[in-house]
């Protein structure tokens, strides 16, 4: 699906800043400590090794129950906009260099952007920046598709985000350029 003049469908700045209002508002209830963890993943110095970044994963299931609730009332357009903001914002780091630190295969990678979305805009932006800020094997499959498959259960059919991109591990060109 394309807009009417043909041409691809981005996400909007308002769809971006409600996706990550969505995500902070579903961390919120989950207290201090994981709060202070991901400000601290985001913060750090990407060489230091004083933190566990995998006791995030103890909270990630209920962040994402949240996050279900938060979305028990919207529409299937209003979920398919946010589809398109998660599928961009895992475009966006579908590079060599931030596969380089999450390590993992092409499903690998792509749970392990998952994670680094589902973490929340500041520690998505400190890895947009400095890919060494990423976490090797931490993975959240479920964020990957979440907009998609509540649109699924809630309307019976897969959105169709319009894009024209791939969330998929190694379909963003530009962060995959031939190697010399």
């Amino acid at each position: 699906m394309t807009d009417t003049a043909g041409t691809a469908r981005v996400p909007t700045v308002d769809d971006e800043a409600r996706f990550w209002a969505l995500v902070e508002t579903a961390w919120a209830p989950l207290g201090p400590e994981p709060a202070a963890l991901r400000r601290a993943l985001a913060t750090r110095d990407s060489d230091a090794d004083d933190l566990d970044p995998y006791a995030l994963d103890a909270w990630l299931a209920p962040f994402l129950a949240n996050l279900r609730a938060l979305c028990a009332d919207l529409s299937g357009p209003e979920l398919t906009d946010l589809d398109r903001v998660v599928e961009r914002k895992l475009y966006d780091i579908d590079r060599r260099d931030v596969q380089a630190v999450t390590d993992g295969s092409d499903d690998g990678f792509l749970y392990a952007r998952g994670w680094i979305v589902a973490l929340g805009r500041e520690f998505y932006e400190a890895v947009r920046a400095d890919p060494t800020m990423a976490v090797v094997d931490a993975d959240c499959e479920q964020m990957c598709y979440f907009f998609a498959h509540l649109h699924a259960e809630r309307f019976g059919d897969w959105s169709d985000t319009g894009s024209g991109i791939s969330r998929e591990s190694v379909s963003n060109p530009t962060g995959w350029p031939p190697e010399d």
